[in-house]
């Protein structure tokens, strides 16, 4: 078991699910316009919170590493689907930081952060996902 592993398991018989990752969950849906009830986030919105979730948290530890006390860091991140099969388009954010440095610091600050994120930098290089085991149950 790694640091990263999460798990879904479906409830209700349908679509909606609970992710877990240790202690913590969240749920997981389709738009109900889709067949599913709407009571959560879709794979598209986990990637791209992924994406946001990765950059705050990073801004927030490599502002400590440079002695800058961050107030308020907002990301919002965009994307669609399109193709065949569907695959994301080019992933944008957008950051706004509030925090004690002048402002040249706090652009050096996200600019690092950029170059450095683990999760925008796994999809920038392509990493691979493979399907590892298939179980079926009746």
């Amino acid at each position: 078991m790694s640091a990263y592993d999460v798990a879904t398991i479906t409830v209700e018989h349908g679509p909606t699910a609970i992710g877990s990752a240790g202690p913590f969950t969240l749920v997981i849906d389709r738009p109900t316009a889709v067949g599913g009830r709407g009571r959560g986030f879709n794979g598209g919105q986990l990637l791209n919170l992924a994406v946001a979730g990765c950059i705050s948290n990073d801004l927030f530890r490599e502002a400590a590493t440079e002695g800058i006390s961050l107030r308020r860091v907002a990301v919002t991140v965009q994307s669609d689907y399109a193709g065949e099969p569907p695959v994301s388009t080019p992933i944008e954010y957008d950051v706004t930081v509030e925090g004690d440095a002048a402002e040249e610091a706090l652009r050096r600050l996200v600019q690092h952060v950029d170059e450095i994120a683990e999760i925008p930098n796994s999809l920038r290089w392509a990493t691979e996902v493979q399907l590892r085991t298939v179980e079926i149950r009746r």
